[in-house]
């Protein structure tokens, strides 16, 4: 297979814990460099993450979404210029023989490294604002009309 993305980055996203690994050219041709890093889930630590990526010349990373675990790394990310692939949880599910953190995102790298990872749907700035104003004045409008 052709890679599409010669250096890029599987993550692996948890509550407290995030597992990144980066694939890079080797020293011969065809051959990968792997580098596994572990990095907590603070915010100076994602932006630690990031900057490491930059240094390294990672443009693309694919991570995939858990919950809502996955939006401060996201943002850290496209801070640092890196591009973001976020995948569903439910279709890396069904990829046999990973089961540990380190095997996932040692993964998540390879499926993004020759293009396999779909990206899922992450709305823009306006759209993400909307959504979260508040809905209550909708609901007791609602609530007030019922009893007239």
């Amino acid at each position: 297979m052709e890679v599409v993305h010669p250096q890029v980055a599987g993550i692996d996203v948890h509550k407290k814990v995030i597992w990144v690994a980066v694939r890079l050219p080797g020293q011969e041709r065809g051959q990968r460099a792997v580098t596994v890093r572990r990095f907590k889930a603070f915010w100076r630590s994602l932006q630690k993450m990031a900057s490491w990526l930059a240094e390294l010349g990672v443009a693309d990373a694919g991570m995939e979404s858990t919950g809502v675990y996955w939006w401060p790394a996201c943002h850290a990310l496209a801070g640092a210029g890196i591009e973001v692939c976020v995948c569903n949880a439910a279709h890396m599910r069904n990829v046999p023989g990973r089961k540990t953190d380190l095997a996932d995102c040692q993964q998540l790298a390879e499926l993004h490294e020759y293009g396999l990872l779909r990206t899922g749907f992450i709305p823009g700035a306006q759209v993400a604002a909307l959504r979260q104003l508040p809905c209550g004045d909708l609901r007791c409008e609602w609530g007030a009309s019922r009893f007239w």
